[in-house]
């Protein structure tokens, strides 16, 4: 990129092999107008979705309360320093997944509302984070980040395939969008613009660049640009270092020498560095305005994830002896336990977004990070959703509240989407089984 008199905030840093898109900087025009010269400190709103399968504990997912006194269930715990950037949705629920069958069949329309094909057959709809990457599809280099914890399954369970099972984004009626589990490749898609240099750090490929861009910004957009670095470097050398402990799965080499080109990297060993990585490479994706539209699910519905890095509350255990599936149904200590680490990842996520200043609000006030599952408990009950969203949506969400649809006529999950894909400046008319926005959002 040769730097001009003019930058604008859809510029790129260039390097070999390398594009990153810049972070909000109140130097440049605003997104989306490449070239324009008008000024704006109005960031753009992100969409993330964060899933989690099989529910939650039965007696320990509640909010009561308003802003800092809120009170919140154990599973919601390490959710308390963000209660005043928060809504707890009560009584929410998808009808078509009313239909019959379970896991399946309550998962893979939780972000289209759409009827689901059984038999085998794979149709739902496009899903809501798809239909927002689309309208700003010319606005970021990605359009849509979809990344996951756990391979795809494919299989039929009472009737539906699995592969509901395994996607909630959908980018067509009959295509899930495909699900990125490998962290280095979805740090690749950010930057890389040929995965075949993946030897070279990122940073040293655009350093030139960077060095031009920092005479034409403030001082205070070159602290941003400088943490924004940093938050890149970090992420290449969490991934690097997993790769020397061995704690990449997948191909290893058995000879001195590969005797084979080289493979994508594997997946961590271990659960919690995987989601720690994910949610890392979230972070990032909306801090350089790669994608402003992520969905990352942490495990599948009907999940066979073992949690060897939590104790049991039985005797010298770890939560390595039961699926999580199967855990589920036991509602007891040690699926607390569970509960407890998938909430501390969305935490994990408001914090490191929470602490990125963007003018005068916090990315995380420029975000609307949605929490939920497919089922209220282990037990298949879906009559209502568990529902979290964090963030104020670039200021146009007042949160802070527990709001309750039990009883009321429109408690359609799709009512919710069409009010955060408003906030986000798509509108439309109707999404899925839903013609209305639902009130209080």
């Amino acid at each position: 990129m040769k730097t001009t008199h003019v930058l604008s905030r859809r510029a790129f840093l260039r390097g070999l092999g390398v594009t990153m898109a810049l972070p909000w900087l109140e130097s440049l025009p605003v997104w989306g107008q490449a070239g324009s010269t008008v000024r704006s400190s109005e960031p753009p709103v992100r969409f993330a979705c964060l899933f989690s399968g099989n529910g939650f504990h039965s007696r320990e997912w509640w909010a009561r309360g308003e802003g800092a006194r809120m009170e919140l269930g154990r599973v919601l715990e390490s959710l308390q320093p963000f209660r005043e950037k928060m809504l707890f949705l009560r009584g929410l629920y998808n009808e078509e997944a009313l239909i019959g069958g379970i896991h399946s069949c309550q998962t893979g329309n939780l972000l289209t509302g759409a009827h689901l094909a059984p038999g085998g057959e794979i149709r739902s709809g496009i899903s809501c984070d798809q239909v927002i990457a689309e309208r700003l599809r010319d606005q970021t280099k990605v359009p849509s980040l979809v990344l996951g914890c756990e391979p795809s399954i494919a299989a039929i369970h009472k009737n539906y395939s699995m592969i509901y099972s395994s996607h909630i984004s959908w980018s067509s009626p009959t295509t899930p969008t495909p699900l990125e589990v490998y962290p280095a490749l979805a740090f690749d898609r950010l930057f890389r613009d040929d995965v075949r240099r993946a030897d070279r750090s990122v940073l040293d490929s655009v350093m030139e660049d960077t060095r031009g861009l920092r005479n034409h910004v403030s001082r205070s957009d070159q602290r941003r640009l400088d943490e924004y670095l940093s938050s890149v470097r970090e992420v290449e050398q969490q991934i690097e270092r997993a790769g020397r402990a061995g704690r990449l799965q997948g191909w290893r080499p058995t000879l001195e020498r590969p005797n084979m080109a080289r493979p994508a990297d594997g997946v961590p060993q271990d659960i919690d560095q995987h989601m720690r990585l994910m949610c890392d490479i979230l972070v990032l994706a909306f801090q350089t305005d790669t994608t402003r539209v992520c969905t990352l699910k942490l495990n599948n519905d009907h999940s066979s994830l073992r949690f060897p890095n939590l104790r049991s509350e039985r005797p010298n255990q770890s939560i390595d002896y039961m699926i999580h599936h199967l855990l589920s149904h036991s509602n007891g200590a040690d699926w607390l336990k569970v509960n407890q680490f998938f909430t501390e990842q969305l935490a994990y996520i408001a914090g490191r977004l929470h602490r990125v200043q963007e003018g005068e609000r916090t990315l995380l006030d420029n975000s609307m990070i949605l929490y939920c599952s497919s089922m209220m408990t282990g037990n298949h009950d879906n009559n209502q959703l568990p529902v979290v969203l964090l963030g104020r949506g670039g200021g146009h969400i007042r949160t802070g509240r527990v709001l309750d649809y039990t009883g009321r006529s429109n408690r359609r999950m799709c009512s919710l989407y069409l009010s955060l894909m408003d906030k986000a400046g798509v509108r439309l008319d109707r999404f899925g089984d839903s013609n209305q926005r639902l009130a209080e959002i």
